[in-house]
């Protein structure tokens, strides 16, 4: 067995396959260290309370040990993490607070000038009624909402994230955009 130093320099995607290969879980914990803040923060972000995150992050831990393997290694580990933990965030949420609706939308995918129109209101928002705003609307129109203005991804990251064509990224965060437009107007 490799020393606690030898383990601590393996990259992400070297631990995720001997994780996979042996079930270490002394290997896990070197994983669960280096991005446990990461998922901490992006579980507060759909909690209603610290307690409820931390009881988010060891959830989505528990569940990434088991579905370790189906990390292909084609994005980033960290990517993808990130993007596990958003959709099991999405999934408590709706599981626990919404009922899923939404209607299939089809129409001409918007061109990038269309987006950059709707981010000049997202970004004037004032960030208190933002907040409030961010929590009436569904999970997954936050999720990738968050993706995009908070965390920065591009178009193309979402995409690998979501693991959906940029084309349906870019409808996604249209109709997201709107909408989060339409509540914010309409909030008191």
């Amino acid at each position: 067995m490799k020393s606690t130093s030898d383990i601590t320099l393996l990259t992400d995607n070297e631990l995720v396959q001997k994780i996979v290969k042996s079930n270490d879980t002394h290997l896990f914990a070197v994983l669960y260290d280096r991005h446990v803040a990461m998922v901490y923060n992006k579980c507060y972000g759909f909690a209603s309370s610290k307690e409820e995150a931390q009881d988010l992050t060891h959830d989505v831990f528990i569940k990434l040990f088991v579905k370790l393997r189906t990390f292909k290694g084609t994005a980033k580990f960290s990517t993808w993490l990130y993007s596990f933990t958003y959709n099991f965030c999405v999934n408590y949420v709706t599981r626990n607070n919404y009922k899923k609706n939404e209607k299939n939308f089809e129409g001409e995918i918007p061109d990038s000038n269309e987006l950059d129109d709707d981010d000049t209101s997202i970004y004037s928002m004032k960030s208190d009624k933002l907040k409030i705003v961010l929590e009436l609307i569904e999970p997954s129109d936050k999720m990738i909402l968050l993706l995009k203005y908070q965390d920065e991804f591009s178009i193309k990251e979402i995409s690998e994230s979501l693991e959906i064509g940029e084309s349906a990224v870019k409808m996604r965060l249209k109709r997201a955009k709107a909408k989060l437009i339409n509540v914010y107007k309409n909030l008191n």
